[in-house]
């Protein structure tokens, strides 16, 4: 009975592992179709999202069948709470990065991506989903914690993209349509960090039983 539960956990880090893959491609692209405003990249943005959705689907059907199926002890029971916590943050990751896709045609040539650190945002937002799922596949509760101080990295970001737009509106130095759809791209990627540093917060869960926002959870 054990040996079935450990090759259906292990099957559970594998979709994980496939979910987050499909969570960074859709990031890495729209970012790219941000520079490079392309119907195609954008339908690809389109299909990974309706991939993330049906991937949290079979996660979730999985997760109820090591509920009901097995007999989970203390452990498993957090192992398998945090999977179902997971796949709800990357199913919005998914959502944001269409976000971003959708804005796309708004800043297509537009000089202003070059002003602001916004593919550095997405570069770091990309490193903090994969490695969040990382964390979780290893157990390692050090990598879970360098991910929730990355996003410090990615406010910062955030910020400075903001005050760099507000700049050029003040002045008039660029089109304030355009700059308020660059802000908001922005903003969707400082949310993908957030989802990853939610990811993070339940890896420390199902390691130790404790989670940053709530110290014990129902059933420790």
């Amino acid at each position: 009975m054990r040996k079935q539960f450990d090759r259906q956990l292990e099957q559970l880090h594998v979709e994980l592992i496939k979910m987050g893959s499909l969570c960074e491609q859709a990031i890495a692209l729209s970012a790219q179709a941000l520079k490079n405003e392309e119907e195609g990249l954008i339908n690809q943005v389109f299909v990974l999202d309706t991939e993330i959705d049906q991937k949290e689907h079979d996660v979730e059907n999985l997760c109820m069948r090591l509920f009901l199926q097995q007999q989970p002890v203390a452990r498993d029971l957090r192992t398998i709470s945090a999977a179902l916590r997971m796949i709800s943050d990357m199913e919005r990751i998914g959502d944001q990065a269409g976000d971003i896709a959708e804005l796309a045609p708004n800043l297509a040539g537009s000089t202003l991506l070059q002003k602001v650190p916004i593919h550095e945002m997405a570069f770091s937002a990309v490193k903090m989903v994969t490695d969040s799922v990382d964390a979780f596949v290893r157990a390692d509760l050090d990598m879970a914690y360098r991910i929730i101080r990355e996003d410090d990295k990615v406010d910062a970001l955030f910020l400075e993209v903001r005050e760099k737009l507000t700049q050029l509106i003040f002045h008039q130095d660029e089109d304030a349509g355009m700059s308020i759809d660059l802000l908001m791209a922005a903003k969707y990627f400082e949310r993908i960090a957030d989802h990853a540093v939610n990811i993070a917060e339940w890896v420390e869960y199902s390691i130790t039983g404790i989670h940053q926002n709530n110290e014990h959870q129902p059933g420790e």
